[in-house]
């Protein structure tokens, strides 16, 4: 059942009212700013009903307006009351330019700082001083305050992630932090990003769904010292000794009070604009401190997987072939019946990921779109929107595994039994994103270069004939942490961080027909050195970690490259010979055949 969206966001309005505000901005996210969050901080969710992992709401006393990015125009438009809000694309005519359109002389905006960071809250504030208006910030969130029924917060314990898997103390990794804080000038930096403190603590978590973290607060002092803010009755004794005389323990409410002490030390402090909330350096400003706007100083080495999260996600990223080997056999066995439905397909490979060594569940939900729902890019079935997968149809599914060694995600398209009308668009169009992928996997660059530099290497073969696609092309992937993980990414729109030997990224093009069908096709790549000879500097290239085929019945070989064909040969020949010995003799077959040469 849809939610009462109009009656929840006239109770905003009266809430909003009584506390003297023209509006209110809610974003999605929680007091960590995460991607995936609890139930409990999915406010724009209650508001709107929108189930994306991107989006942002403003809610006016006469108007409002909803802002997400193009992976998910056509979600929100199928979502989201547009009685309500009016929907924008959040990259093309952004919050700021809708404030600055609508806001009057002398109106109060309304935003919690603790959702909020404080780039973001500066453009905000920009917009609406420009408008004449300003932007104030509420503690509570009015949200909670009409939010019936409102889930209780995550209460789990944190886990130990064995130095098996994370290959380095974690008091080596907090000497090489401090450090890096006190490079940056400060004594102490504030990390507010569950994934920076659970890979400096080799710890991991149960708190939000996917991303296998608990959330905490900490201060990672200079001399290796690191202060968690956490339910101490959180912390059980075995933990305790994990963490070591260098850590304490301190319940969350004593942030503030340890934030105001380091402001009557007059402290330098390092806070991330870009990742930690607002509210941290509001605070530590206001108490007297000196506020170090720096990079979180553990999001680039969590970003360079060492030798053991290396060897990890290879492992890891074979016992996922196996399962995808399986699923891809037994689908093509199953969806030309014209009888398996979207959730039944995402319910199956689920099963066959599961009986993997490791395996401790998604990486994010599972994408399983066919004919039409392919083209919402970031698409989840439903109850009600599950379709049947029918013959003829292009099937496509985005999926990924959360292991203890590594964090899988791979997509693959695939036609289900006979060609469709308009096989030859189609085919044409999935072999001009194959190429894209191939022009990524097979890159050789300097280092220094950024993974903006080289996105528009996917994107060749389909601007050739005037086409594209609404997202970037790759984004970093954690080790058994989240599978969107920064500093670098394969975008436009990514800050500009030089590429360097262990990250890992995916490497993703795609293309969309809306109401027809989605193609995209992902693998997973680990940035390694490469040896030219004769080369003038040092240069890097990848390492295709994903094994599966590709389906070879959407091939245009004439569109190919004798060097595009002799890749994707090489790569199917790859992934017969690696996978194919470890999965049962009729799935190999299957395998083997799919993988045939061009």
């Amino acid at each position: 059942m849809k939610p009462d969206v109009n009656g929840r966001v006239a109770a905003l309005r009266a809430a909003l009212a009584r506390l003297g505000l023209d509006g209110f901005i809610v974003p999605r996210a929680d007091e960590y700013l995460n991607e995936y969050i609890p139930p409990s901080a999915d406010r724009l969710r209650w508001l709107t009903g929108f189930t994306g992992s991107a989006g942002l709401a403003i809610v006016l006393a006469d108007r409002a307006a909803f802002f997400t990015d193009g992976r998910y125009q056509l979600q929100a438009a199928a979502e989201v009351d547009q009685r309500v809000f009016t929907l924008r694309h959040s990259i093309e005519a952004p919050a700021e330019a809708w404030l600055r359109e609508v806001l009057g002389k002398g109106q109060a905006i309304g935003y919690d700082p603790w959702l909020h960071a404080e780039e973001g809250v500066k453009r905000l504030e920009a917009a609406a001083a420009a408008a004449g208006a300003r932007l104030a910030p509420v503690s509570p969130n009015p949200v909670d305050s009409v939010w019936a029924g409102r889930p209780s917060p995550p209460a789990g314990k944190p886990e130990l992630h064995t130095l098996a898997f994370a290959g380095e103390a974690s008091a080596e990794k907090r000497a090489r932090i401090g450090e890096a804080v006190a490079k940056a000038g400060a004594g102490v930096a504030v990390l507010t990003a569950p994934e920076s403190i659970a890979w400096l603590l080799n710890i991991r978590g149960d708190d939000v769904p996917y991303n296998p973290v608990t959330l905490a607060y900490a201060l990672a002092h200079a001399d290796g010292r690191v202060t968690l803010f956490i339910e101490p009755a959180r912390v059980d004794a075995p933990m305790r000794v994990h963490l070591g005389n260098g850590v304490t323990v301190e319940a969350p409410a004593a942030l503030a009070a340890s934030l105001d002490g380091l402001g009557a030390k007059k402290a330098a402090v390092l806070v991330d604009p870009r990742s930690a909330p607002a509210w941290a350096a509001a605070r530590l400003r206001a108490a007297g401190a000196t506020v170090v706007a720096e990079t979180d100083p553990v999001s680039l080495p969590k970003a360079c997987k060492n030798a053991v999260e290396q060897a990890g996600a290879r492992a890891a990223h074979l016992r996922d072939a196996v399962a995808i080997a399986r699923f891809l056999a037994w689908f093509d066995r199953e969806a030309p019946r014209g009888t398996l439905t979207e959730l039944a397909a995402g319910e199956a490979l689920q099963g066959f990921r599961a009986r993997g060594e490791n395996f401790r569940g998604e990486s994010f939900p599972a994408i399983t779109g066919s004919g039409p729902n392919g083209a919402i890019i970031h698409y989840r079935a439903t109850e009600a929107t599950d379709r049947v997968i029918a013959p003829g149809d292009v099937f496509l599914l985005d999926s990924g595994g959360q292991y203890l060694d590594g964090t899988t995600d791979i997509t693959r398209t695939m036609l289900v039994g006979t060609r469709p009308d308009g096989w030859e668009e189609i085919a044409d169009r999935f072999t001009r994103v194959l190429k894209g992928h191939i022009a990524i996997a097979t890159l050789r660059f300097p280092r220094g270069v950024a993974g903006p530099h080289i996105e528009a290497q996917a994107r060749r073969a389909l601007w050739d004939i005037g086409l594209d696609y609404d997202h970037g092309t790759g984004h970093g992937v954690g080790s058994y942490l989240s599978v969107h993980e920064g500093p670098t990414g394969l975008s436009r729109a990514a800050r500009p961080i030089p590429l360097a030997p262990g990250m890992i990224l995916s490497n993703e093009p795609g293309f969309y027909a809306p109401g027809r069908y989605g193609i995209r096709l992902e693998n997973l790549l680990l940035v390694r050195e490469e040896e030219i000879a004769g080369a003038q500097k040092p240069f890097l290239g990848f390492e295709t970690l994903t094994l599966a085929p590709f389906d070879r019945r959407l091939v245009v070989p004439a569109l190919l490259t004798e060097a595009e064909r002799s890749w994707l040969d090489a790569y199917h020949a790859r992934v017969a010979a690696e996978v194919a010995p470890l999965v049962e003799p009729e799935v190999a077959a299957w395998l083997r055949a799919a993988c045939a040469p061009l």
